[in-house]
């Protein structure tokens, strides 16, 4: 059975509480920008595409509060939203990326009356909602010639349609190959510390009737030493111009262990997830959270001393050297990255 990431309902922002899961499934409703900030930092939605369809639909429900007179007064408003709601989560680009295009819609329409351009503004961020379903649909079908009959395939993090508002970018590959009849199974890191592989995909996968087993992060290793392990699909954050790819802290590593091993290694991501204004991932803002996710996290007390430090970034980045392919909306990218990208840049605002 299919479920909604996030919806737009009644005036309310209306999405899964991924905090939740495995044990719930249990529906937030957001009735301030505030609580749609806190839902996002606090990683009640969370996943690329996502958190850039709640952050349009933060807007609208942000500037549904006001009562502005004038175009000026309504774009102070929506500046001063963007950078609240900008500041809830610096690495995945999907957020701002979702804020200049609503912002642009209002500069766009400027001339007209302001609650014709708010209306215009909800118009646009339920957009970003119907071209995620169709774009997950387009990277899914692009991703299947890279997915062969019965391959064993490792995935990481969540990357699936809890991340999205379709059936995912890296899991979405996966559903479409099993429904081309492939019989992929799927081996599913675990994803310390906040445990998304474990919690999120595996709750994913086992609902859809999709083969998956779950592996500790440091068995990773193991499992394509054995050579129990085809290809690994990922998603990604922040993709830079030269596709040094951001994604969920100790992607970097499966993708050194993968090189090693002489496994493909593809990262599945929208076009909106690119940030060409960075040329490399040295330059990808790598968001550092709370220590509390590492010391307490799923325990009942701490595990470890007091007064240990703790360091807690969310991210890390693939060189583009360790990625084989970039899969991303009706395209599949390939080295020499630079080069390729910038067609895929030509093709998108063509």
């Amino acid at each position: 059975m299919r479920f909604k990431t996030i919806t737009w309902e009644k005036g309310k922002i209306v999405l899964i509480d991924q905090t939740k899961l495995p044990g719930r499934l249990v529906y937030a409703r957001c009735s301030t920008v505030k609580q749609l900030w806190q839902a996002i930092r606090g990683l009640k939605i969370r996943g690329a595409p996502a958190i850039g369809a709640a952050a349009a639909l933060g807007m609208v429900l942000g500037l549904s509060k006001k009562n502005e007179k004038s175009y000026l007064e309504l774009k102070k408003n929506i500046n001063t939203l963007f950078k609240y709601i900008a500041s809830s989560r610096p690495t995945a680009v999907n957020l701002t990326w979702a804020l200049k295009r609503m912002r642009n819609a209002a500069v766009a329409n400027r001339g007209k009356p302001v609650a014709a351009i708010k209306k215009l503004m909800l118009k646009v961020a339920l957009n970003i909602i119907d071209e995620d379903k169709a774009i997950c649909r387009e990277m899914a079908d692009s991703a299947q010639e890279l997915i062969g009959k019965n391959d064993r395939i490792m995935t990481y993090c969540n990357a699936g349609m809890l991340a999205t508002v379709g059936c995912g970018t890296a899991l979405g590959a996966l559903y479409r190959a099993n429904e081309l009849g492939k019989n992929v199974k799927v081996y599913s890191c675990e994803t310390r510390p906040l445990l998304q592989g474990a919690r999120l995909t595996c709750w994913e996968l086992h609902r859809h009737k999709v083969d998956v087993t779950l592996i500790c992060d440091n068995m990773a290793g193991y499992l394509m030493q054995q050579k129990r392990i085809d290809k690994i699909f990922v998603g990604a954050d922040r993709i830079a111009a030269n596709g040094d790819a951001a994604n969920k802290i100790g992607s970097y590593s499966l993708a050194v262990l993968a090189a090693f091993h002489k496994i493909p290694f593809y990262v599945v991501a929208p076009y909106s997830t690119f940030d060409l204004s960075l040329s490399s991932g040295r330059e990808i803002p790598i968001e550092e959270r709370s220590a509390r996710e590492i010391r307490e996290g799923w325990y009942k007390c701490s595990m470890v001393p007091r007064g240990v430090k703790i360091y807690n970034p969310a991210f890390d980045v693939i060189p583009n050297s360790l990625i084989s392919r970039i899969v991303t909306d009706a395209h599949l990218v390939k080295p020499p990255y630079i080069k390729n990208i910038k067609k895929l840049e030509k093709l998108n605002t063509a």
